[in-house]
C-alpha cells in the first residue's frame, strides 16, 4: 500500500514538472503575437500573410517604394528587418509604402500594436502614417512623428486607429508615406518586430 502512495505521489511529480514549463511558455506567448519579426529573410509574415511595397502610380518612375530584407540595420541579435526604400518626391501626387495582410486575424483580446523603427543615416522621415484595415471595409489610421536613426519601439494602442469598430477579423496592416506629411521626401526607414499586445 505504502509504495503504491509513493509511485503515486512520484508520478504526479514528474507530471508537474513535465507540464509546468509548457504550460509558462503557453501564458507568456498568449500576452503577445508576433505578426512579422521578417528573421527568416523570406515570404510570407509568422500567420501566413504575404507583403511587399506599393505605389500609388507605378508609371511615374520619379516615385516608388522597394521593400528589402536587411541583415544588417535589424534590431536584435540575428536575422533581418525589413527596409522600405521609399521616393515622394515627384511633380505630381505622389504616396507609396508598405502593405502586410493580416489572414483575418482576430485582435479584439489585444490592446496595442508594437512595431520598432529606425530611420537610415543617408536619411529618412520622421514622420508616416500606418493603417490597419478590417474585414468590414473600416480603415483606421495613425501617425508615427517621432522616427529617429536608432531604433525606438512603438506601442500604439488600437483605440487610437479611429475609424474601425471591429478588431475581430483585422486584413491589412499599411505602412504610408505621403508627399504633403513626410520630413523628408527620399529616404528609408527600417522595420522589425510588428506584434499584437494584450
Amino acid at each position: 500500500m505504502t509504495k503504491k502512495i509513493v509511485h503515486l505521489m512520484i508520478a504526479m511529480f514528474m507530471i508537474i514538472a513535465m507540464t509546468s514549463p509548457i504550460s509558462f511558455a503557453t501564458e507568456k506567448s498568449s500576452e503577445e503575437v508576433i505578426i512579422a519579426d521578417f528573421n527568416s529573410g523570406i515570404k510570407p509574415n509568422k500567420i501566413g500573410g504575404n507583403f511587399g511595397a506599393w505605389d500609388k502610380d507605378p508609371a511615374d518612375f520619379s516615385q516608388g517604394c522597394e521593400e528589402i530584407f536587411d541583415s544588417k540595420n535589424r534590431y536584435g541579435l540575428r536575422g533581418f528587418s525589413i527596409k522600405l526604400d521609399y521616393d515622394v518626391d515627384s511633380e505630381k501626387p505622389a504616396y507609396n509604402g508598405f502593405w502586410m495582410f493580416l489572414q483575418n486575424f482576430d485582435a479584439s483580446e489585444y490592446e496595442s500594436i508594437s512595431l520598432w523603427v529606425k530611420g537610415d543615416s543617408d536619411g529618412y522621415t520622421t514622420v508616416f502614417k500606418i493603417e490597419l484595415k478590417n474585414a468590414k471595409k473600416e480603415v483606421g489610421r495613425y501617425y508615427i512623428t517621432e522616427a529617429t536613426e536608432n531604433w525606438v519601439e512603438f506601442v500604439i494602442p488600437l483605440e487610437d486607429f479611429r475609424g474601425i469598430t471591429d478588431f475581430s477579423s483585422m486584413t491589412e496592416f499599411v505602412i504610408v508615406f505621403e508627399d504633403r506629411v513626410v520630413s523628408n521626401k527620399d529616404g528609408a526607414i527600417y522595420i522589425d518586430d510588428i506584434k499584437f499586445i494584450k
